[in-house]
């Protein structure tokens, strides 16, 4: 199994399109993503990548396995 690897804050919101999210949006302090009925908060990383355990925590939320994920890289 591949290893999940830190990814950009841009890349990031480009493969959550492919997996049927809509925006980013603006909401207050974050910028947030829908699909369906999830509302899925984007961290502000300030042109830093996000890691590796902020990546696994927000694939749960967003309803993502971490091997669709991996499929799509």
């Amino acid at each position: 199994m591949s290893r999940l690897n830190p990814i950009s804050h841009q890349n990031f919101i480009r493969k959550l399109r492919q997996f049927g999210f809509e925006g980013p949006h603006a909401g207050g302090k974050h910028l947030y993503m829908l699909k369906g009925g999830v509302r899925l908060t984007i961290p502000n990383i300030h042109k830093q990548k996000i890691g590796v355990n902020l990546l696994m925590l927000l694939l749960k939320q967003a309803g993502v396995a971490r091997d669709e994920w991996m499929e799509n890289e």
